[in-house]
Parts: C-alpha cells; structure tokens; sequence
C-alpha cells in the first residue's frame, strides 16, 4: 500500500485568548486550546468531538489560519500557519464553512456565489464556470445553480455554502458545526454531501459537530476537553467507552447507547455498535 501524506499537524499547538478590562489592560489570559498534537493523513475524515468551551472551535480557526497559535506549531499541507507570507497558501489548501450559512453566503443568485471565491483567486472566466458546476453537482445542488439563496431551505443553503468553498479546489475542508442551525433532513443533506466529497472527490474532512450520528461516517475521532484532545481513535473505538464519553459531558449515538444499557442488562453483545442496522445483527445472532 502506498504512503499516505501527511495532510495537516499539531505540534504542542496552544492558544490563549487574552482578555482586556476597559482601560486596554490585560486582564485574565484564557487558555482554549492546551498543548495538542495530532496528525491528520491526505484523504482521512477526522470528526472533532468536544462539549461547549471545550476548544474545538478554537482548533478549527487554526487550520484555515484564521487563528495562529501562542506557543506550538500547525503545519497543512506543509506549511507553518504561522508564516505570514504562506498565509493565503494555507488558505486555499484548507477551506472553512461555518455554522450559520447566512454569514458565508453573498451572491445574489447561487451561481455567482459559488463562482465568487474562484473569480477572487484569478481563475479564467471559462474555467470559474467549469468549477462552479462541477462544485454545484458535488454537492448535488446543480438543478439550482439559476436560484436566488434567499428561497433555499437551511440545508440546501450550507450545500451551497460548501460548494462555493469546493470550487476554490481546496484539499481540506473544515466544517465548524455546519449543521447546528439545521433540521433533521438539512442534516441529513449536508453529511451525505460532505461524505461524498471525501469518498468520491478525496477531500480531506475535518468535521467539528456535536451530533453524534454524524460522527460514525468518520475513520478518525478527537474528543477534547478543556482544550486537550483526551481521547482518540476510531469511532468503535471511542464509541466503546461510553462511561468515559459520558464523564466528558457527551453522549453517544442512539444504537450505542442502546446496545450499551443492554449490555449493563446481562445481554451478550459486542462494544461499539454504532448502527441500527448493527445492533439489529448483533441481537439476531444471539437469538
């Protein structure tokens, strides 16, 4: 098997915010993000777990170099984020979609808005265009490339919102909690279509959530508290520690927990199920 590279990486990267009383001086210094390491390889989906505070946002900032660290090192794709003169490298290597698509979003129609970041970086009029249906279909939104944004639903604007960050032709994507102002099935669009730029495009992922569903299509999980990652693995691994997950204020997807309490029960099965379809294997066989 060929040698995966090396996509992005923490080195005892740490962040302080500082915070000012009213008179400009330093008033308390914050620490949100604790001496992490971590490496993620060219192609991996990586899902940040972390409750509120516990720094993960933070980190994400870090990656597109929107933050630069207090002490310690991030590199993407190579580059030192803190290095002023790679900066706008950096960020064409690792595009950043947020929570609220209405921040991201500024065209009138979605076309021009996904075609926006491109005609920014200098791309030839005709290869923009090649870009934005490309981007548009990856993220199955091309039937409404002649929309205006303003008539989509939640969902179908966050896809729009990724596509416009896909036809910069990043090689990483960080998503910071794209779902968290989005129903169920918005949701539900917006993994498939982050799933399919990972599967089909090879884009790296970086998803920051805290919905735990999402966390199981991922083939790496970090969980932080406190601004250290405390826990790292698959997710059958992390989801196998359900006490522990729980001892850091988070939960653990609906099958789990389920196989889990009937495990406490006395019922035979395995650690980790993730699925539905899994648990309902698993109770099967024993029956």
């Amino acid at each position: 098997m060929e040698d995966r590279q090396e996509m992005i990486r923490a080195d005892r990267l740490a962040y302080n915010y500082i915070k000012y009383d009213e008179e400009g001086r330093e008033k308390e210094t914050i620490r949100a993000v604790d001496g992490v390491s971590f490496e993620v390889e060219k192609g991996d989906f990586v899902a940040i777990l972390g409750h509120n505070g516990s720094g993960k946002s933070t980190l994400a900032k870090h990656i597109n170099a929107l933050l630069t660290p207090s002490e310690g090192t991030l590199w993407v794709d190579g580059m030192d984020t803190s290095d002023e003169e790679r900066l706008w490298d950096v960020r064409q290597s690792a595009g950043m979609v947020f929570q609220n698509p209405d921040n991201q979003i500024i065209g009138t129609i979605v076309e021009e808005d996904v075609g926006f970041g491109p005609e920014n970086m200098g791309v030839p009029t005709k290869e923009i265009w090649e870009r934005v249906e490309e981007s548009l279909k990856a993220v199955n939104m091309l039937k409404y490339r002649h929309h205006s944004p303003n008539r989509l639903s939640g969902g179908q604007k966050q896809r729009v919102a990724i596509a416009g960050v896909v036809a910069m032709h990043p090689k990483c994507i960080v998503l910071d909690e794209p779902t968290a102002m989005l129903d169920p099935n918005g949701r539900k669009e917006v993994i498939r279509a982050v799933r399919a730029l990972n599967q089909v495009e090879d884009i790296t992922v970086i998803l920051i959530t805290h919905y735990m569903e999402e966390v199981i299509y991922a083939n790496k999980v970090l969980v932080m508290d406190d601004g250290k990652v405390v826990m790292h693995g698959t997710p059958r691994e992390i989801f196998s520690q359900v006490e522990k997950l729980k001892s850091y204020r988070l939960d653990v997807p609906q099958a789990t927990l389920l196989a889990w309490e009937l495990k406490q029960a006395g019922i035979d099965l395995p650690d980790g199920i993730l699925t539905r379809e899994e648990l309902v294997e698993a109770l099967c066989q024993l029956y």
